[in-house]
């Protein structure tokens, strides 16, 4: 790839990297580091950083390039994995970080310990750990695969266990002597350089004249494959659209207000407002990506079934091949890209690295080996950590990953951590929504919900796939979204008469002020039905095109948050507030989900 690169393509990509490390690394190197500021950033994020960050975090190299290789083979159903989060935002934003916030928490264990109990706080802790590895793993993975693709051909081309090594040895460099504030700031570095790759690459694949632009794209796909609309059927082995509205919305529940290393940048906010406007404005960006990442890769399908034939590219390669197809050499613009992609790769991954760090520390080392440790010894605990975790982690992408694979690598990583995930949904929401919550309970469900989901595997690929019905309805095998809705709603079950059964026998525990009204959260779910159900009905009706509701529906949509600040009695003026803001995003959200159906 790089044999190909102009003088002025390869000093950009030089100078962006160094500009990158040097800006990340500085503050770090110049000054020694208290605990709170070597894993906190001092709570010192202003709402930008906060954005930047949770951005940045988010949008590595898996997703950019596993975004772009479904928007490819699939279609633009995967932008449901962007646009959906939008609930989730707003759980975070006016649920979960006042709660958060209000005990100065360093990590969720510590939530979890003060909601439930101690056994509850090392439950989790596992399974975090548990699933940063197998993100770790993957971003290896990927990371060491663009890697060889990206240097294919010159003097630096990589083998695939030599671009791991690499990985893991500037991931050990920025956790170890960066801390969170170096990451903050590498977030927000690459959160800029990024969304120039993204818009650039996105605007150049529409220019291309088999494309004919946004509209071009939109009239070619009516005409062929048919690949821009969001709802696929409920029997599609990848993106069935019950799956989307159920299991991705536990996902992103998951994801926003329970995944530590997302959640640790709101922790580290300095006020309360800085944390939630941080998390809209990173909402917004997110919305960016339908266009300039997923919808692009659908029109590199067209694009590449045009120049090379059909199934020429594999899915995972979409975003290098189109680099090579569609940006022009010498004017720096390769150069910029390839340096946003390569800072993506080891950004995200050093993000998760620093959470982990900070689990290692507080929730093990003080907790349960040192816990009179002082703030040198726990850093130095959680900086050892770190080196271990990498080496077992680059041992297990070399052995358990094929560097060649054709699979979407994004949904193959989904599938992977999808039976972690829904237990911890069940136990922080009903933790903060129900009081009589118990403990035990909690602890059990954490432990249960990888079984359950197994469980539900091989009933379902067992048994009910014999069910003609069911099998025409739901596919040949059970897809992962519908197994994240079947253990969050089976783990809520026995959390719930676990719950009854313990506080009979034991007694009710004291959840203080780690609770929220469940009345404010179902009234304003009600409200948006009453909202959006008529409008839906005139579309089955077909007395309106989801396009001709999609405009009407938003602003209805803003309108209502609009009644939701005049209810608050907010000081600030309505353009002011976080509560506009959020209208703003949902409406947003509102447009894509009616005008792409």
């Amino acid at each position: 790839m790089l044999q190909s690169l102009s003088l002025v393509d390869t000093v950009v990509v030089v100078l962006l990297l160094l500009f990158l490390v040097v800006a990340s690394l500085y503050s770090s190197l110049r000054k020694k580091k208290s605990s709170e500021e070597y894993f906190m950033a001092g709570h010192s994020l202003k709402w930008y950083s906060v954005a930047g960050s949770i951005f940045g975090t988010n949008i590595h190299a898996q997703q950019i390039i596993g975004m772009m290789g479904i928007g490819y083979s699939i279609g633009f159903a995967q932008s449901h994995y962007e646009v959906w989060a939008v609930p989730a935002i707003l759980v975070l934003v006016y649920v979960f970080i006042p709660i958060y916030r209000k005990r100065q928490f360093f990590t969720l264990s510590q939530f979890l310990e003060s909601r439930y109990n101690a056994q509850t706080r090392l439950a989790y802790t596992v399974l975090m750990i548990a699933f940063i590895m197998i993100q770790l793993i993957g971003g290896f993975y990927i990371g060491s695969r663009t890697l060889c693709l990206l240097f294919a051909g010159t003097a630096w081309e990589p083998t695939y266990l030599s671009g791991i090594l690499v990985i893991a040895g500037v991931t050990i460099l920025f956790t170890v002597f960066g801390g969170m504030e170096s990451v903050v700031i590498a977030d927000n570095i690459l959160t800029v350089i990024m969304l120039i790759a993204v818009l650039l690459m996105g605007t150049l694949t529409y220019l291309q004249p088999e494309i004919g632009g946004f509209s071009g794209l939109l009239r070619l796909d009516a005409a062929g494959a048919d690949k821009m609309h969001l709802y696929l059927p409920a029997n599609h082995p990848k993106l069935p659209w019950p799956g989307i509205f159920t299991g991705l919305t536990i996902l992103n529940f998951f994801y926003w207000t329970t995944n530590q290393y997302q959640v640790q940048r709101v922790l580290a906010a300095q006020t309360e407002r800085d944390a939630k406007i941080g998390s809209l404005v990173a909402g917004f960006l997110k919305l960016l990506i339908p266009f300039f990442s997923i919808a692009a890769g659908t029109a590199a399908f067209y694009l590449f079934k045009s120049r090379f034939g059909e199934g020429v590219v594999k899915p995972d390669d979409t975003f290098l091949t189109l680099l090579r197809t569609v940006v022009p050499v010498g004017y720096g613009l390769v150069g910029l890209i390839l340096a946003g992609l390569i800072c993506a790769i080891f950004s995200a991954i050093y993000s998760m690295m620093n959470s982990v760090s900070t689990m290692l520390a507080f929730d093990l080392y003080r907790k349960y080996i040192n816990k009179t440790a002082t703030d040198k010894a726990t850093v130095r605990f959680g900086q050892a950590g770190v080196f271990v975790i990498c080496v077992i982690a680059t041992g297990l992408a070399y052995t358990t990953f094929d560097p060649t694979s054709s699979d979407n690598f994004f949904l193959v990583l989904a599938n992977q951590t999808s039976y972690l995930k829904p237990g911890l949904v069940v136990v922080f929401f009903w933790g903060v929504l129900w009081p009589k919550t118990h403990p035990l309970a909690a602890v059990l469900v954490l432990v249960c919900s990888p079984l359950i989901g197994f469980g539900c595997d091989l009933l379902y690929n067992n048994v009910l796939t014999n069910v003609l019905w069911i099998r025409d309805t739901f596919g040949e095998t059970l897809n992962f979204l519908y197994r994240v809705f079947l253990i969050f709603a089976l783990g809520s079950v026995l959390i719930y008469g676990l719950s009854h059964y313990f506080n009979r026998r034991f007694g009710r525990v004291n959840t203080h002020d780690m609770t929220v009204s469940f009345g404010g959260i179902g009234g304003a779910l009600v409200r948006f039905g009453l909202v959006h159900v008529p409008m839906i009905g005139l579309i089955f009706g077909e007395w309106l095109t989801p396009q001709m509701a999609a405009l009407p529906a938003a602003l209805l949509t803003l309108l209502l948050f609009g009644w939701y600040w005049k209810r608050a009695d907010e000081p600030l003026p309505f353009y002011q507030s976080d509560i506009f803001y959020a209208g703003l995003l949902t409406g947003a959200m509102v447009w894509i989900m009616y005008f792409f159906a």
